[in-house]
């Protein structure tokens, strides 16, 4: 499942990374800790405000370009205008985080079909839209890279959100095994329960899953640009996800299913 590899690009400097829900949990993470590394940054989200405060604190600790690009990816034309951005010869981006995300609390028949095609639209038709850009810079130049945020949901039955990102595996893995040797590395990045305002956002408690199930942003992001960094196609972060996920490959769905209410409460 894991392929060991690693490209880096022909200068110095790590170049530009493009971050997508850059103002909070995981996203924030990587932009933090991509700054450190001295990574100029484009930040994309929906909240100016908020976008704004978060490069103004990254200027200041960390002496980097950030660039500020509203946008809500549910919106075709808005997302276009990432893509135009990304696909921008002259200001090419060396690395492509696809993080943005969002979740649903009821079952997949008691939500609207308007809020399932906007769970798709984010999880997977932006990071597609957003990966093949990034790909056609990146392929021709012979170097880049690209982490795609999924989920340990997807490796079991968790509704259309563990599909989707059951998807952006699926591809990213086929993606890594396609261009590694054309100098592109793609990674998907596997978390499970994470201690942001992810699940605040869609009303689910803390205490919806067991305690040591939760993972601290920071740590995990840390781990994921180790896995990055060696070249891997998959990160699953901490030794606890990464049994769920290597069991989920050999237990029924029919007992997976089970746990299917597992932080939803």
């Amino acid at each position: 499942m894991l392929c060991r590899m690693s490209h880096t690009p022909p200068s110095s400097s790590p170049g530009t990374a493009l971050v997508t829900g850059p103002t909070a949990g995981i996203g924030r993470a990587f932009a933090e800790q991509l700054a450190a590394r001295g990574h100029d940054l484009v930040l994309v989200a929906r909240n100016e405000d908020r976008l704004n405060e978060v490069a103004a604190a990254l200027r200041g600790r960390h002496g980097v370009t950030v660039e500020v690009l509203p946008a809500d990816l549910v919106d075709r034309e808005q997302l276009a205008r990432v893509e135009e951005r990304l696909g921008d010869h002259a200001r090419p981006v060396e690395l492509l985080v696809n993080n943005a995300g969002f979740g649903l609390k009821k079952p997949f028949l008691d939500n609207t079909l308007d809020a399932e095609q906007s769970l798709l639209d984010v999880h997977v038709v932006a990071p597609m839209r957003l990966m093949h850009v990034a790909l056609s810079t990146m392929v021709p130049r012979g170097h880049g890279r690209i982490v795609n945020v999924a989920s340990v949901a997807g490796f079991l039955p968790r509704g259309s959100y563990g599909a989707a990102k059951a998807y952006v595996i699926r591809l990213s893995q086929w993606a890594h095994a396609e261009y590694v040797g054309r100098g592109v590395t793609v990674m998907a990045l596997c978390p499970g329960f994470v201690e942001t305002e992810f699940h605040e956002r869609f009303g689910v408690a803390r205490r919806s899953a067991p305690g040591f199930l939760w993972l601290q942003a920071d740590d995990l992001v840390r781990e994921a640009l180790g896995d990055l960094d060696a070249g891997r196609s998959i990160s699953v972060p901490s030794l606890r996800y990464k049994a769920i996920a290597g069991a989920a490959r050999l237990v029924p769905s029919t007992v997976l299913q089970r746990f299917q209410s597992l932080g939803r409460r």
